[in-house]
């Protein structure tokens, strides 16, 4: 029955939907016939779900409310919310984890001998259980995803919070039931995913994938912008919420954009490109050779000695552009701010060693394409403008033509690039294809396919 009882997963990624045909109290009582469950249990199972955790305790959280409990009214009895938990510590495997480790069947005994008049001990036994196997199962969700994105910025890996800071967020909701349902310490594309593992709706193992990569964004209150190559789409989140988005280029095959998560800290207006190395061989050095030198002076493109402050500008004409080409000599170009520069009128600057940023783009055309895997690597903005306005909460227009005019942001935003190849929207998942086969290689890496490749 317990099994019955804890499959029934409210949706998560769309409205809230009650577990249809349950009975908390009638759940509790059968367990009575199947779990012992002794004191001595009890307490060993409640000592393990503790473990040491940083920050504020469980203990703090009961204390500061005098013990009041979180999870049960006075006389035992509860609405949904237990059962909300009890689901996800069922259903546990769908994170990679454990079941085993929550002890559900220890859980569900102590509900039943609260609901059953075990008087005030029980109550608080029972509702301090319930709050350890919360912050258990946060603890063990919130860990660093193994999924191949670069942390830029340390500071925005995934950390589990404080028990009492979390158990404080649980006891702040306006619903417990709903941010339970939406899983309110998760990004509500897990929430959306996890929910369609456990229904039983899209391919399992592509699913699990995306849930991994998906364990790196954040949750809770905040904005931060979130970039899918698959769809080649950016997104501006605040509260969990979408609100606004746009079409962006991002990069070929052949250089691909990478998952990464930064913050965005200022803003370039009137930008040099910094043409990377391999570029300057691919795009560059052929036209240099078909066209001469004066291919350079009329793009722009000036030779420099390094993109080090204060480096030298070179005469072209010592360079042998042919074996840039075939890639037997390196250089160091930049083109100058104008019309024709490849960053258009700004650059969204997340300092990192992959040398990639969000920036406009004079080839607007390119964002019409259904296709939108045009560029080096870097992510080119359908509207950088109106980007500017969402961070700064102002326009940017740059002071006359001084080239690389830097406006600081006064508080950074996180910026995370991903690859999700499924997305929860509503009951439904939207699908994205696999432009850099990084789905293919994990799978064939783990010793599976997708369902529908088989």
């Amino acid at each position: 029955m317990l099994a019955q009882a804890t499959a029934l997963s409210p949706k998560r990624a769309g409205r809230l939907v009650r577990p249809a045909r349950f009975s908390l109290r009638a759940l509790i009582l059968a367990a009575a016939a199947i779990l012992p469950a002794p004191e001595a249990d009890a307490r060993a199972a409640t000592s393990e779900l503790a473990r040491p955790f940083a920050g504020q305790t469980i203990a703090d959280f009961y204390a500061a409310r005098g013990g009041a409990p979180l999870w049960l009214r006075g006389d035992g009895s509860a609405g949904v919310e237990p059962m909300i938990l009890l689901d996800y510590l069922h259903t546990a495997g769908a994170d990679g984890l454990d079941p085993g480790r929550y002890r559900v069947d220890m859980l569900a005994d102590a509900l039943r001998r609260a609901a059953r008049g075990g008087g005030r001990e029980s109550i608080r036994r029972a509702d301090r259980l319930l709050s350890e196997a919360l912050v258990a199962y946060v603890h063990d969700l919130k860990r660093d995803p193994p999924s191949g994105i670069h942390w830029v910025d340390a500071g925005l890996r995934p950390a589990p919070p404080s028990p009492r800071a979390l158990l404080e967020a649980a006891a702040a909701a306006p619903s417990l039931e709903a941010w339970l349902a939406g899983m309110g310490w998760m990004s509500p594309i897990y929430a959306g995913l996890r929910d369609a593992l456990v229904q039983g709706r899209g391919d399992p193992q592509l699913l699990r994938l995306n849930l991994e990569r998906a364990r790196a964004l954040p949750s809770g209150k905040g904005r931060y912008v979130l970039v899918n190559a698959t769809a080649a789409r950016l997104s501006m989140i605040e509260d969990g919420r979408e609100v606004d988005s746009m079409r962006v280029v991002v990069g070929k095959p052949k250089h691909p954009t990478p998952m990464m998560a930064a913050f965005i800290r200022f803003t370039s207006l009137n930008p040099y490109w910094y043409v990377p190395p391999d570029l300057a061989a691919e795009r560059i050095a052929p036209n240099v050779v078909k066209h001469g030198l004066s291919y350079l002076k009329a793009n722009g493109y000036q030779l420099m000695s390094s993109w080090n402050e204060g480096a030298a500008i070179l005469d072209p004409a010592t360079v042998d552009w042919q074996a840039v080409a075939v890639g037997r000599t390196q250089v160091w170009l930049r083109q100058l701010p104008g019309p024709g520069n490849a960053m258009g009128k700004m650059k969204f600057m997340f300092p990192n060693a992959q040398g990639v940023y969000l920036h406009d783009t004079p080839q607007k055309e390119l964002l019409a394409e259904a296709s939108r895997l045009f560029s080096g690597g870097c992510v080119r903005l359908e509207d950088a403008q109106r980007l500017a306005r969402w961070l700064y909460g102002r326009p940017l227009e740059a002071a006359a033509g001084a080239p690389e005019q830097r406006v600081d942001l006064p508080q950074p935003v996180p910026v995370y690039i991903t690859y999700l190849t499924m997305i929860p929207q509503g009951t439904e998942l939207a699908t994205y294809p696999d432009v850099y086969g990084r789905d293919r290689d994990q799978l064939a890496a783990l010793g599976g396919f997708p369902s529908a490749a088989r």
